[in-house]
């Protein structure tokens, strides 16, 4: 498909491009139609006028016979057939392209195909790639700039006030196979003189072989700006290559970054702060380590008291060889633990306290700690 276009091309480079004059051409200049209502454009749209080169038969008078003279002629884009209705209102966006596999078959373009074949020169076309709800248009062209040469139809169709107007389509075939990842359809390009030639031999029925996608390596392309879209946007701007935005989604890694990167960054006074506050938290670290230090060479040395100090400097003490006994433990249950004792045996155990408490009063005679108390 081609619906958008370049064409800064006047008359005579058109028929240069399209081998009527210069080299090969025998011709320094040929005849022009209707030239004035071309206006140069980077954006082309069907409903413009275009130079179109073709070949007509005219009667030479001298000779008595007809002959073939190249002509550029300014058409309007979008094919309106010779049998549409006076009054209609032509629509060019109908049929601004024909697909060159069916020309045969239709009656808008078969009856086209014995006289009526032309030539399209354009320094580009744009094409949309399709990318769900967008759309991004890109320019294509030749590496070296030269023309591109498109393969078209032309009618005439006269209107109610009697004004002919002539109006051609532009031939599309498959894509070629470097462009498949842009669109399914391009241009018909003729890529020599030769194909040029055959084409516009309205004696040769058999052109199928022209109508096949271009796979030249020089057909190149490269991102332009969505403003290609409107019609009204025209200038050098529409070709300028432009770099697309990344779709690639955040890389998971992206979520694992450190919080200070891309965060506020702590002030001076803030800084200086912390290692203020580390510092005497290393002051206390030391200090609790050498207490830790000389308390556990006192306790070497055989103390029966442990200094210890805790988190705010303070000195702790802690009995270290002090065990009280159990004087409610019997040896049976020393050696079997977790076995519960009747009412009767604590009784019992108490009785046997008393006796001893009793014989050392009688013992040898001397003064008990428990006797001296028991004085009034």
């Amino acid at each position: 498909m081609c619906g958008r276009a370049r064409c800064t091309l006047n008359p005579n480079q058109v028929a240069a491009a399209c081998g009527f004059t210069g080299d090969g051409g025998g011709r320094s200049s040929v005849r022009t139609v209707d030239a004035n209502r071309f206006q140069p454009s980077y954006n082309v749209s069907p409903g413009r006028y275009v130079p179109v080169a073709t070949v007509r038969r005219v009667n030479n008078g001298e000779n008595g016979g007809n002959e073939v003279e190249p002509v550029v002629h300014c058409m309007k884009w979008g094919l309106v057939p010779s049998f549409t209705k006076k009054n209609e209102k032509p629509d060019h966006y109908k049929m601004f392209n024909a697909r060159s596999e069916s020309i045969k078959e239709k009656a808008s373009f078969r009856r086209l195909i014995p006289a009526n074949r032309c030539l399209v020169a354009v320094e580009g076309f744009y094409e949309w790639k399709k990318d769900g709800s967008k759309k991004q248009p890109y320019y294509i062209h030749f590496k070296d700039d030269r023309p591109l040469v498109f393969a078209a139809l032309y009618d005439s169709w006269s209107n109610s006030d009697g004004e002919v107007l002539y109006t051609f389509t532009i031939l599309t075939t498959r894509c070629s196979t470097s462009l498949e990842w842009l669109h399914d359809r391009m241009p018909v390009v003729l890529g020599s003189r030769s194909c040029i030639d055959l084409w516009l031999d309205t004696s040769n029925q058999k052109f199928e072989s022209l109508l096949v996608p271009y796979e030249g390596l020089d057909l190149v392309w490269h991102p332009v700006t969505s403003e290609v879209g409107k019609t009204s946007f025209d200038g050098p701007e529409c070709i300028k290559e432009i770099k697309l935005k990344s779709t690639a989604r955040n890389p998971i890694s992206k979520f694992f970054t450190k919080k200070s990167e891309g965060g506020i960054k702590p002030e001076k006074e803030d800084l200086k702060e912390a290692d203020t506050v580390s510092v005497e938290k290393k002051d206390k670290s030391s200090d609790y380590q050498s207490t830790r230090v000389k308390t556990e060479e006192k306790s070497e040395c055989g103390d029966t008291k442990k200094e210890e100090t805790n988190d705010y400097g303070n000195v702790k003490e802690e009995m270290s060889s002090f065990e009280p006994k159990d004087f409610y433990t019997s040896e049976k249950e020393k050696q079997s633990p977790g076995v519960k004792r009747d009412f009767s045996e604590v009784s019992d155990l108490d009785s046997l306290l008393v006796k001893k408490e009793k014989a050392a009063k009688k013992g040898d005679g001397q003064v008990s700690l428990l006797s001296y108390f028991g004085k009034k």
